[in-house]
C-alpha cells in the first residue's frame, strides 16, 4: 500500500491500531451475529423463549427488528461518532453489515427514520438515511429516502419516560409514497423503546405495507 494511502486511511473506530472505520477483529468481537434477541424487538434474550415478555403482552407495529449489536461500550461511542463527529464512513460499514444479516429482495423499500427538521439543520445529514443508503448499495434494495416524513418536531426521546416517549412520537410522520403491499424495512441508528419504530411502522401499516422489519444499529439491552 503506498505511503500517503497509509498515511491518511481512518483507523478502526474501536481500537484505533489496525485499519478502518471497523477492523475484522473487533467486527467479530462487538458484531456478533449470533447473540439471542427476541424475534420481534430485537431485544438481547437470556431465557429460553424465542419473543420477550414486553412482545407477547404488546406487539408492536413492525412485525420483527434486526440489530447488529447491543448499544453499549464500544458501539454506542460508533453511534455517536457518526451523528455527532461526522464519523460518515461509518454509516457504510453498518448498513453493509445490516446488508450481511438478512436476504432481501429487490423490491424491497427501504425507508430511513427522519430526523426533525430543527436537528437535520444543526447536523447537516441524518445518520439513519446514510445507513440506509450504504444498505441499499450492498443489498440492491430500493431506497424510499422521502416516502415518510417528519413533520412535527418533538424533544429527544431519551429525555423522556417510556410512556411519553410513546404521546412525543404520535401524529409526528406523514406518508408521502405508496407502500400498498410492499415489503418495508425501516432503518434507524438505535432502538431504546422503540416507540420512534413503531410510530413509524403503524403508519405505514395503516397505509397498507405488507410487512414492516424494523433495521438498527443498535438496541439497547
Amino acid at each position: 500500500m503506498p505511503f500517503f494511502t497509509r498515511l491518511f486511511r481512518p483507523s478502526c473506530a474501536v481500537c484505533s491500531l489496525a485499519p478502518g472505520p471497523i477492523c475484522v477483529d473487533c467486527e467479530a468481537d462487538f458484531f456478533p451475529a449470533g447473540r439471542r434477541r427476541c424475534a420481534v424487538c430485537a431485544i438481547r434474550l437470556h431465557g429460553g423463549g424465542l419473543v420477550c415478555g414486553r412482545c407477547l403482552a404488546s406487539p408492536p407495529s413492525f412485525h420483527r427488528a434486526t440489530a447488529l449489536a447491543d448499544y453499549a461500550p464500544p458501539v454506542d461511542a460508533m453511534v455517536m461518532a457518526l451523528k455527532f463527529r461526522a464519523r460518515l464512513e461509518l454509516a457504510s460499514v453498518f448498513g453493509g453489515l445490516l446488508a450481511q444479516r438478512l436476504a432481501v429482495t429487490e423490491s424491497a423499500l427501504v425507508i430511513p427514520v427522519p430526523l426533525a427538521f430543527e436537528r437535520l439543520s444543526e447536523r447537516g445529514f441524518n445518520q439513519s438515511l446514510q445507513i440506509a443508503r450504504a444498505f441499499c448499495r450492498a443489498s440492491g434494495a430500493r431506497l424510499g429516502a422521502d416516502v415518510v416524513r417528519r413533520i412535527r418536531h418533538a424533544p429527544p426521546q431519551q429525555t423522556l419516560a417510556l410512556d411519553e416517549r410513546r404521546r412525543n412520537v404520535r401524529g409526528a410522520f406523514d406518508l408521502a409514497g405508496d407502500v400498498r403491499n410492499r415489503d418495508v424495512l425501516v432503518v434507524d441508528d438505535v432502538m431504546t423503546s422503540g416507540s420512534t419504530m413503531d410510530e413509524v411502522a403503524r403508519l405505514l401499516a395503516s397505509a397498507g405495507a405488507a410487512q414492516v422489519h424494523a433495521l438498527v444499529v443498535a438496541r439497547t439491552p
